[in-house]
């Protein structure tokens, strides 16, 4: 395997590299230093630079939905869930989670944006889904308005 394909696979493991490369802030020779690339480091903080090249610097998607917030969630046995994931499902009345749902024109890299956001805004997700028209997020009570703000931010942005 050659040291650039080495160096993109390496990327490829760490999702936060891949998205600082495309957003253009990288310090390549550090990175490159942490990275378990054999070779040196100057050639595979050569090899970043022109990985970081090659991507595409737009929007990882083009959301554009209506967000709500729902209140009483919690897991339950029906066939109106709210979010159903395998076998658990999510519905009105049976607890004291907070759904935040984005109805519209939606994709998965905007849940990607979501669930990256919270995590830096130390929100904890319950469960989360998306198909091509709605996006869900289930957080406690209490971290429902923080949510409510980044969901907002990321698919009416």
């Amino acid at each position: 395997m050659s040291l650039a394909a080495a160096t993109r696979d390496a990327v490829r493991e760490r999702p936060f590299l891949y998205d600082a490369l495309r957003a253009g802030v990288v310090n390549y020779t550090a990175a490159a230093r942490t990275l378990d690339v054999d070779g040196d480091a100057e050639a595979v903080a050569t090899a970043l630079r022109r990985f970081a090249e090659e991507l595409d610097d737009h929007p990882a998607h083009d959301s554009d939905a209506r967000v709500s917030m729902q209140s009483g969630l919690g897991r339950a046995e029906t066939t109106d869930a709210v979010l159903q994931v395998g076998d658990a499902a999510f519905a009105e009345g049976a607890g004291s989670l907070t759904g935040i749902v984005a109805t519209g024109d939606l994709s998965p890299p905007a849940l990607a944006e979501v669930l990256g956001r919270l995590r830096a805004a130390d929100v904890a997700v319950d469960a989360a889904g998306v198909t091509g028209d709605a996006l869900v997020v289930v957080v406690r009570r209490r971290a429902g308005p923080d949510a409510l703000r980044v969901v907002e931010a990321v698919v009416q942005g």
